[in-house]
C-alpha cells in the first residue's frame, strides 16, 4: 500500500495534490466534474474583508504555453463567503484551505478573525504576492522584515496552520521565506505568477486592460521549480510548490526538489480533473519505483 499522506503544521493532507487559488473558484463550480474526495485539498479563491469587483476587462489573455490574467482579486467578501460558499465546502471530503487577501495587515487580521469562528476550514493561505492589485499585494512578500512582522501578527490570532504565498519577483525568495518562518508560518507556497505583458499590434494597446498581468502556465515551471529548490536548500520550512504543473511528472519534479505538497493552477482551466489524475499518476510512480511513503521523495533530488 502506498501512503500518500503528507503534513503541513498540524494539517495532515490525504495526498500532496491541491488545487490552486483562483483556478477552482469556491469548489461548487467544478461539482459534477471532479471527485473532490480524491484531492488532497482545495485552496479557495481569495477572500477579502469586503467584496471586490476586480479589474476591468479584458483581464484574461491566452499566450503561448500559458495565460495572462489580471483579475484583481475579484471576490464576494468574507461575510458572503461564510454565508454562501463555506456550507458547500464544508460538505466535501477534503481539506479546505482559505486563501486570504488584504490591502493592509489590519484587513488580513479582520478576515481571519471572522473565519476563526467557522468550522470546516483546515488552514489559511495568505496572499502576500498578488501582482494585480494596487494596494498591498506584492509589498508583503518583497521585504523579509515586513513578511515576518505581518505573519507574526496573523499567527497570534490564527488557530489553524498558516501558509504564506510568495512572489517569484524578488532577488532571493529564500530570504522572504526565512522571514515567513521567523514570523511563525507553518509553510510557504510558491510561486505566485510572474509579471507578463502582451500587446495587440493592430490597436497597439495592451491585451490586458491593466497592462502588465500575472503570467502562469507550463512555461513558468522551470522558474517555479528553481525557486522551490532555492527555498528547500536554504530554509527549513514545508513548501507547497506551484507553477506550470499539468500532470504527475510535473508534480513529482516539485516534490523531489523539496516541496511537501503541490498546487495545480492554470491546468484546471483545461481540465478540472487534472488534480485527481495527478494523484493517480503519483501513486502509480511510487508503486513502480517501490516507494511506500510519498514523504520519502520530498527533497530527494540527487547531485551529479
Amino acid at each position: 500500500m502506498i501512503n500518500l499522506t503528507t503534513k503541513i503544521g498540524n494539517l495532515r493532507l490525504k495526498n500532496p495534490v491541491l488545487v490552486a487559488s483562483g483556478t477552482f473558484g469556491y469548489g461548487k463550480e467544478s461539482e459534477g466534474l471532479v471527485d473532490f474526495s480524491l484531492l488532497g485539498g482545495i485552496v479557495t479563491k481569495s477572500v477579502s474583508l469586503k467584496a471586490r469587483a476586480g479589474n476591468p476587462p479584458p483581464r484574461i489573455f491566452e499566450v503561448p504555453a500559458g495565460m495572462l490574467n489580471s483579475i484583481g482579486l475579484a471576490n464576494v467578501g468574507v461575510e458572503t463567503f461564510i454565508a454562501d460558499k463555506l456550507p458547500f465546502l464544508r460538505s466535501l471530503n477534503t481539506s479546505i484551505i482559505v486563501n486570504v487577501a488584504g490591502s493592509t495587515p489590519d484587513e488580513f487580521v479582520q478576515v481571519i478573525e471572522k473565519l476563526e469562528d467557522e468550522s470546516g476550514i483546515s488552514a489559511y493561505e495568505l496572499n502576500f504576492s498578488c501582482p494585480n492589485v494596487k494596494e498591498g499585494g506584492l509589498a508583503f512578500s518583497q521585504e523579509a522584515s515586513l513578511t515576518q512582522r505581518v505573519t507574526k501578527r496573523i499567527k497570534r490570532i490564527a488557530s489553524r496552520p498558516v501558509i504564506v504565498k510568495l512572489t517569484p519577483n524578488v532577488t532571493r525568495v529564500s530570504e522572504i521565506a526565512q522571514g515567513a518562518l521567523e514570523g511563525g508560518a507553518d509553510a510557504v507556497s510558491l510561486i505566485n505568477t510572474l509579471v507578463g505583458f502582451a500587446i495587440n499590434i493592430n490597436t497597439r494597446r495592451p491585451q490586458i486592460y491593466t497592462g502588465t498581468a500575472g503570467y502562469s502556465g507550463p512555461a513558468v515551471k522551470p522558474v517555479a521549480l528553481a525557486k522551490v529548490f532555492e527555498v528547500a536548500s536554504n530554509v527549513k520550512i514545508p513548501i507547497v510548490g506551484i507553477g506550470g504543473i499539468a500532470g504527475p511528472a510535473d508534480a513529482l519534479e516539485f516534490i523531489i526538489a523539496g516541496a511537501t505538497a503541490v498546487q495545480i493552477g492554470t491546468a484546471n482551466f483545461i481540465d478540472p480533473a487534472t488534480g485527481t489524475a495527478t494523484v493517480a499518476g503519483i501513486e502509480a510512480y511510487c508503486r513502480q519505483n517501490d516507494i511506500h511513503e510519498i514523504e520519502a521523495l520530498v527533497g530527494s533530488v540527487r547531485s551529479w
